[in-house]
């Protein structure tokens, strides 16, 4: 007899573990996947607009995982001639043999060069922090001199990491902290880093530091490049990317799910989760058809740990795991997209790019006197994401707030408003050469380490308790995954409920031990 899969939530972690139960052509699975929207991706979706698309958070399609990039290559092969600009442009990529043309076709992965800078007093720097020329002439010397002696003291005197802010400084030095991770960190969670866990800079930057910059730009000097996936993520030079954004690759791999027997429920937002003798026997939905249950023998939750636990009917959860879960705090996202017919941002670098724009993907806005948190630059993620690459610059302000606060609760038009008013301010853009504009928000976009975080393996300790119950993806496990570890903890839920274990230790460990950041793996 077949068993019911229900999955909560159609973003990555979600899609991957239907189709890693589907793949083999097994029919021991009915699969039901539920989505809350009427969009298929999480935040690793698309968004069309006005013959623009917009990339929600920005996604970078690489891993030290083997599997993971295989399973994204199988379903979006490389590309084998050169995209639209590289060709206009005469820029050299790796083309895989036999691979597709993304001029002829849509299915299509492209190579992209990843350049991301921190722009701080109208200058650009490194990202991450190097000691090039470029980055000593823009600090100056004094300063550059500052931030060596402050490097040196921490190399020597190490700080307990008890928090973010210590984390940074014991990697980077006070000086470089205060410059260039102090006001950023606390603009994007809305708290100082000295009041966050430590935990996040191990989720996001382990193994980057002054130190890894240095070995890295030695071994460019004297022994080449090092293969991606040799390095640390965040140094990585060079990623994939689906030809229209990650909503594309997401939607090809909701199609394919389907084709494997797998049902999608759109607009099925999971209120209720009715517990039961240590099971979890159903889960309450909001429908446009009114409430409806949907009942199963096996759950795969990535929806926000906070709404599961505190959604719990029938046998609810012990007060203490309630006031954790309900404490679990989250940063919410909004991005406005603006179309303008020029950047005021010079391209001082010898990187060829359409329009002679800046080439970078991400730009970090470290100036505390705006709100702004990046820049996004879609011309540069890839040429096809813009309807007029040529003539027209598509670019995603990214804003961290609360849902509910002032900021949240803005018009669209008094957001766009403040938006296009900041980028003035900084010198990016004059606001009469807006074209278009575009808001869109995200809530629960950043699970956070503080207040409650400190009690979470007590929660898992709980949620661990429920024998069909299986916690995915970044929100799913309240953790800051990439897309791809998203992706391994959906791989590992599959792999349990196919062999039967009770054991959940493989899936909540993906992202956390030091090996998987700092050297190759093939899980």
């Amino acid at each position: 007899m077949k068993k019911k899969v229900v999955i909560i939530g159609a973003g990555p972690a979600g899609l991957t573990a239907a189709n890693e139960l589907l793949k083999d052509g097994s029919d021991e699975y009915d699969v039901v996947i539920l989505e809350e929207t009427q969009a298929i991706g999480g935040i690793s979706q698309t968004v069309r607009y006005n013959g623009n698309r917009m990339d929600i958070g920005g996604h970078r399609f690489f891993s030290k995982s083997e599997e993971i990039m295989d399973w994204w290559s199988d379903l979006m092969p490389i590309q084998g001639e050169p995209s639209f600009d590289d060709k206009t442009l005469g820029r050299e990529k790796p083309l895989a043999e036999d691979g597709p043309d993304p001029e002829d076709t849509d299915k299509v992965m492209l190579v992209r060069d990843r350049v991301s800078r921190i722009y701080y007093r109208k200058h650009f720097f490194d990202y991450p922090v190097t000691m090039s020329a470029s980055t000593i002439k823009n600090m100056g010397f004094a300063t550059t001199m500052s931030a060596g002696f402050s490097y040196m003291k921490s190399a020597m005197v190490k700080k307990s990491e008890d928090s973010l802010e210590n984390f940074y400084i014991n990697r980077f030095g006070k000086k470089l902290y205060s410059m260039f991770f102090e006001g950023y960190t606390e603009k994007l969670w809305g708290r100082h880093p000295r009041e966050i866990s430590a935990d996040w800079g191990s989720q996001r930057v382990k193994g980057l530091s002054i130190r890894a910059v240095l070995k890295d730009m030695m071994s460019k000097s004297f022994g080449g490049k090092k293969k991606n996936k040799e390095v640390e993520t965040s140094l990585i030079e060079q990623f994939w990317y689906p030809k229209y954004g990650p909503g594309q690759l997401w939607e090809l791999a909701a199609d394919r799910a389907q084709e494997r027997g797998a049902q999608l429920l759109k607009g099925y937002a999971v209120k209720e989760i009715v517990c039961q003798d240590g099971q979890i026997t159903g889960v309450v939905c909001d429908t446009e058809d009114g409430r409806k249950t949907v009942e199963g023998d096996i759950f795969i939750s990535s929806m926000p740990v906070k709404d599961l636990v505190c959604g719990m009917t029938g046998d609810v959860p012990p007060q203490e795991i309630y006031d954790i879960a309900d404490g679990l705090p989250y940063r919410d996202f909004v991005t406005v997209g603006l179309l303008v017919n020029k950047l005021n941002l010079k391209n001082e670098t010898k990187i060829k790019t359409l329009g002679n724009i800046v080439p970078d993907c991400w730009i970090y806005v470290q100036e505390t006197n705006v709100k702004l948190g990046r820049i996004q630059i879609f011309n540069n993620w890839s040429p096809y994401m813009v309807k007029d690459p040529v003539h027209t610059v598509w670019i995603g302000l990214e804003y961290f707030c609360a849902e509910g606060d002032d900021f949240w609760n803005m018009t669209d038009e008094e957001c766009i408003q403040l938006a296009a008013a900041e980028l003035e301010s900084m010198g990016v853009i004059k606001a009469e050469d807006i074209l278009d504009s575009h808001r869109e928000k995200v809530k629960k976009a950043y699970p956070a380490y503080f207040d409650t975080y400190s009690e979470m393996d007590r929660l898992i300790e709980y949620l661990d308790g429920y024998e069909n119950l299986y916690c995915v993806g970044r929100n799913g496990q309240h953790r800051y995954n990439n897309m791809d570890h998203s992706m391994l903890t959906a791989i590992r839920a599959a792999d349990a409920i196919k062999s039967g274990t009770a054991d959940k230790h493989s899936i909540w460990n993906v992202n956390t031990e030091k090996s998987y950041h700092e050297s190759k793996s093939n899980g």
